[in-house]
């Protein structure tokens, strides 16, 4: 699979609200992720319960868009639209930019880009 299927997959696997079943299948045992500029997380296993843990803060999900994506080599750039509110009643709606670098057919880096 070329990394534009691959992303794509991925992309519409978070839509479909597999996006926890997206990251054990397409992400490396090493990825290493980053929220804008805080410090980096690295593993699998701690960007999994870093998902998990994002995910189970979420009370409702209202939706999600992707808005625009882009593939140049080995890094994939996706803008998504989000509607959420978390536990406790906090609803936000929330634009982010997720900048993917693929190596061996598996997500290595991922960054994302919003407004706190």
């Amino acid at each position: 699979m070329n990394i534009q299927a691959a992303d794509a997959r991925v992309n519409e696997m978070i839509l479909s609200g597999q996006a926890l079943e997206a990251f054990d299948e397409f992400y490396a045992d090493d990825v290493v992720m980053q929220e804008n500029s805080d410090p980096v997380c690295e593993g699998k296993a701690a960007n999994r319960q870093r998902e998990l843990d994002f995910f189970g803060s979420i009370e409702t999900f209202h939706g999600a868009e992707l808005l625009a994506s882009a593939v140049d080599g080995d890094v994939a750039f996706s803008q998504w639209s989000w509607d959420l509110t978390f536990k406790g009643g906090f609803r936000v709606q929330m634009n982010q930019v997720a900048v993917r670098t693929w190596k061996n057919g598996k997500v290595a880096f991922e960054r994302f880009y919003y407004a706190k």
